[in-house]
């Protein structure tokens, strides 16, 4: 009998259940072995994807289940991977078959809590034990069946070699790596499904070839000389800065600092050290973690222009990985994003959820990470505080267990690491940057903004009235995506022109913050083009190559104030330019952001005490997490959850924004093409879509595409100034809509 792994459907044929557990089986037998190279849990892990492969599906092989694959209609009525632990748990325990039977529970249903496994009592550990529609009680059901399963198994897979017997005698497995066993499988069963459907698979073969991408990024930087004199000296600054960190060994930790200021050209400097360790530590790959999405394609552009080689195509040398996009259904698994270029410019907020995720659809990319070079850009500005003990302990992780070698930088960078509420004991990092080095930059940087705090709340209209005083160009952040919108309408209407103001969120598809974001650079450069206002949320705050005039940023944090200077008079132009802060009015139009009361009203008494500077950052940090009553990071609730292998729980609680959002398009011409089942590309949909919480589907009418029902079509107004913001301000009804 030719048992079935797959059914047919849009004209392609089923799939053997032969052909899919071998393809599977090689698949992630060779993911396991490339994540080995790099792990102390090699051994171990490649024994564990041999049985967690070639049994991941052996409850399809039930009577019920094939009925259904032949017909192909219905959802199978037996939960198919409860089969495979329920034979490697009987023919022997071992930690290495636990750790194959843990991966084949969860390839769908995600990792579980194993305190709530181990309640379940014996013999039902990674078992289903709810009833099934019928009554029946799904465990019961499949231990009656099982040996028919399992020599439907062995006859049909009777040419596959045996797995050789082995004992594992090293550490215990960590959290992490179960996550990255189930990272193996899962990526190995989704990518043979998409290939058998015809589905577009990312490439994941290009080398990351460091030595002569860093010979390139050498030819870059030298070609970036100015003869323009009142530029020479930044130049010679970052040229110092570039050749301290290309030159730098190794550190023989794993990780190291690199605090050089605003400007001094960390994008390719940090990349020229990694590519350097990648040469000599024979990394596979580089991952850029950005804090906010909006600087992934300024960095991208980077790098593209200096890294990629003669005949390759840019956008699968450097991949570009705004926001979420991680889909479990069959039909849309074609837009995952994968991880596998040589080169991947990434969010904190996709990076670290990633790893804290117990998700098949999302931890399918992880086991990409082993053996990397990882820059953490705004290391500082990439978690909220009470995030970070556990984040630390996985970075730590990643260096010790998984190959890693990790840089963390910024302008402003706040050395959280050294407080015991982050790390135990705390840790010294070496520094990237010589001290001459970044003495020459500091000084360089000392004398450029003036901080100063206004006294009085503001409304809409008292704060467009007072930004429109300052001397421009003006930067202008708000703390909310509601307000930052609200406000840029207002000043198009106030001065009857839509040339007077910018608008910068993540209201905006990644497609128009490019453009938006090019334009902005160029009338920057245009001395004549002085009165205008680019109006944005935190998303500009970190990273972006901007140098305005004045600004003014709603109250935040100290460490986001320090940031915000990074965005004016960044060479000293200005001579000494002003840094506003103020607080809002909260109303219709002004939204607080509930997240920031503590650390804004810590920056408050930061100016009582005149202590606006980068150098007390750590300590504003310390005094935020001591506020919020977090202890030593060994007693921090999500340290503890991870401890004890409660995945659900560390998922819930490692939350840097709600992760409950939809991927909704915004481009007609993309809509119809999905919906008429052409082919588009994860990069296509990540620059013409936004993501938006799930709980507003309802109220702003957000529609399942047709066939990709985790896909959504936007039904309201959109355009390139406001983003989807100007749907949304027109649905709630705005007194001050104004159509530019």
């Amino acid at each position: 009998m030719d048992y079935l792994a797959h059914s047919s459907r849009e004209g392609i044929p089923e799939q053997s259940y032969y052909d899919h557990v071998s393809n599977v089986l090689k698949m992630a037998r060779d993911n396991a072995q490339r994540v080995a190279a790099h792990s102390n849990y090699g051994p171990l892990l490649q024994q564990a994807m041999e049985y967690a492969a070639l049994y991941h599906d052996l409850g399809k092989l039930d009577t019920e289940n094939q009925r259904v694959l032949r017909t192909g209609k219905g959802k199978l009525p037996m939960k198919h991977w409860d089969a495979g632990p329920a034979y490697l748990l009987s023919a022997q325990t071992s930690i290495i078959h636990n750790l194959a039977a843990l991966s084949i529970y969860s390839h769908h249903t995600g990792l579980p809590s194993l305190p709530a496994e181990a309640a379940k009592g014996k013999g039902k550990i990674f078992r289903e034990c709810a009833r099934d529609p019928s009554g029946r009680i799904i465990k019961e059901v499949t231990d009656e069946r099982l040996a028919d399963y399992v020599n439907a198994h062995q006859s049909t897979l009777a040419n596959v070699d045996a797995i050789p017997n082995m004992q594992w005698q090293g550490p215990n497995p960590t959290s992490l790596l179960m996550r990255m066993a189930l990272s193996c499988l899962v990526d190995a069963d989704h990518t043979d499904t998409a290939r058998h459907y015809n589905k577009v698979v990312s490439e994941g073969n290009i080398p990351l070839i460091a030595d002569s991408r860093l010979q390139s990024l050498d030819r870059y930087v030298a070609g970036l000389a100015t003869n323009e004199a009142e530029k020479q000296e930044v130049f010679r600054l970052r040229q110092q800065v570039y050749d301290a960190c290309r030159n730098a060994g190794p550190s023989g930790s794993g990780m190291i600092a690199c605090d050089s200021p605003v400007g001094s050209g960390k994008t390719t400097a940090v990349m020229a050290h990694l590519l350097n360790v990648a040469k000599l530590r024979g990394l596979r790959r580089v991952f850029v973690v950005l804090p906010f999405t909006n600087i992934i394609d300024q960095s991208v552009d980077v790098y593209r222009k200096a890294l990629v080689q003669e005949g390759e195509e840019p956008d699968k040398v450097i991949a570009a990985h705004h926001h979420q996009a991680e889909f479990e259904d069959m039909e849309t698994r074609v837009f995952s994003f994968l991880w596998n270029a040589p080169i991947t410019v990434t969010t904190a907020v996709q990076f670290f959820e990633t790893i804290a995720s117990n998700h098949p659809a999302k931890l399918r990319k992880l086991h990409q990470v082993a053996g990397s070079a990882i820059f953490i850009d705004e290391a500082h500005a990439a978690l909220p505080a009470h995030l970070w003990p556990q984040a630390w302990k996985w970075l730590r992780e990643l260096v010790e267990d998984w190959g890693c070698y990790i840089v963390l930088a910024s302008g402003s960078l706040t050395r959280f690491w050294e407080l015991e509420e982050f790390s135990t004991p705390p840790v010294i990092l070496p520094e990237l940057v010589i001290e001459d080095v970044r003495q020459n930059t500091l000084e360089a940087e000392s004398s450029r903004v003036c901080y100063r705090q206004k006294n009085v709340s503001l409304d809409l209209d008292g704060v467009c009235d007072w930004v429109r005083e300052m001397p421009g160009p003006r930067l202008l952040i708000l703390n909310t995506v509601h307000s930052a919108a609200a406000v840029a309408k207002r000043l198009a209407e106030v001065s009857r022109q839509r040339n007077c103001v910018e608008h910068l969120s993540t209201a905006l598809a990644p497609m128009h913050r490019r453009a938006t974001i090019k334009r902005i650079k160029k009338r920057l450069s245009n001395s004549d083009d002085a009165d205008w206002t680019l109006v944005a949320t935190s998303c500009v705050e970190a990273g972006v190559d901007f140098s305005f005039r004045t600004a003014a940023r709603e109250f935040c944090s100290l460490v986001s104030t320090i940031q915000t200077a990074g965005r004016i008079n960044r060479s000293g132009e200005y001579g000494e330019s002003e840094l506003w802060n103020f607080k809002i009015i909260a109303g219709d139009s002004l939204k607080e952001h509930p997240s920031f009361r503590l650390s804004a009203r810590i920056l408050e008494d930061f100016f009582k005490e005149e202590k606006v500077s980068s150098e007390y950052c750590k300590e504003a940090m310390k005094r935020e997490v001591r506020e919020s009553n977090q202890g030593n990071s060994e007693n921090d609730p999500i340290v503890k959850a991870e401890r004890n292998k409660d995945f659900p729980g560390v998922e819930e609680k490692f939350e840097v924004i709600d992760k409950n959002t939809l991927t909704v398009v915004v481009d007609q011409g993309l809509r119809e093409r999905l919906e008429q089942h052409e082919k588009a590309s994860p990069s296509e949909l990540q620059q013409k879509s936004v993501n938006i919480y799930s709980y507003l589907k309802d109220k702003f009418a957000l529609k399942p595409l047709d066939g990709l029902p985790s896909l959504y079509a936007w039904t309201l107004a959109y355009d390139d100034f406001l983003g989807y913001m100007a749907g949304v301000l027109k649905l709630n009804n705005d007194p001050n809509n104004f159509v530019v």
